[in-house]
């Protein structure tokens, strides 16, 4: 089991890569790299393409657990759902990025963007946006706002994105995504639907001389741990966990 599932409902962990240049999309390439996949995890044998010419190899989703990797015109995803724990899902991402330069000729100068992200489902029937406001708060400039007689907080996702180098080659951005609109709130009716809760460390540009994909990896890893540890976990995830308990 995860560390996060005494949070949340779901967790997941997503790499992705975007390149400047359009990747491969010949039969034998795209077959040749997702069958180097399949060799180290034997389950993912679920292989289709998606109508846009996106190419998935997955494993089945029935138990909630699963994982997967797509190919796209211009960028490689990696992703498990609902890990047994953080380093397993890691390992499949690095094992994507290892490969990817070999079987489908990607070059540590042609990346766009890299970037791991957290995501993190927590069920919920109710306004969502009411709900974030009362587990995380607001800015203090707009507390008066809300108190405004009659008012009903429709949509409220706070975000922040920040650099954490000089030249704003390294980001990471906490975000949360809430799914309640005017109708459901208008007539009390709401469906048992997610407020998902991304946290994302991205690196932009080609890599530094010598540089793999892996390093560059390893180095997003880190910054995502320290910022569960520091700030995630306990100004977020219990939080809002908390709040939905008790309601």
């Amino acid at each position: 089991m995860n560390s996060f599932s005494s949070y949340c409902d779901d967790f997941y962990l997503t790499m992705n890569l975007s390149t400047e240049m359009e990747l491969p999309q010949n039969r034998e390439t795209v077959l040749t790299y997702f069958e180097r996949v399949q060799k180290q995890y034997p389950s993912m044998r679920n292989f289709y393409s998606r109508e846009k010419g996106d190419f998935v190899l997955e494993e089945d989703k029935d138990n909630g657990q699963y994982r997967w990797t797509t190919i796209e015109s211009r960028r490689i995803s990696s992703g498990v759902v609902n890990p047994e724990s953080e380093e397993s899902a890691i390992e499949q991402h690095r094992l994507v990025l290892d490969v990817a330069p070999a079987y489908l000729t990607v070059s540590p100068l042609d990346c766009e963007a890299l970037d791991l992200l957290y995501g993190f489902d927590f069920n919920y029937r109710g306004n969502h946006s009411q709900l974030v406001t009362e587990a995380l708060g607001i800015s203090p400039s707009l507390e008066k706002l809300i108190d405004f007689p009659g008012a009903t907080i429709i949509n409220h996702e706070p975000g922040i994105t920040l650099a954490l180098d000089e030249a704003c080659r390294m980001q990471c951005r906490l975000s949360i995504e809430t799914r309640t609109n005017a109708y459901q709130i208008r007539t009390g009716d709401f469906p048992d639907d997610q407020i998902t809760v991304y946290f994302t460390a991205r690196q932009y540009g080609s890599l530094q001389p010598n540089a793999t994909f892996v390093d560059s990896l390893n180095k997003l890893y880190d910054v995502c741990r320290e910022m569960m540890d520091t700030f995630v976990i306990a100004q977020v995830l219990q939080p809002l966990a908390q709040a939905i308990s008790l309601k």
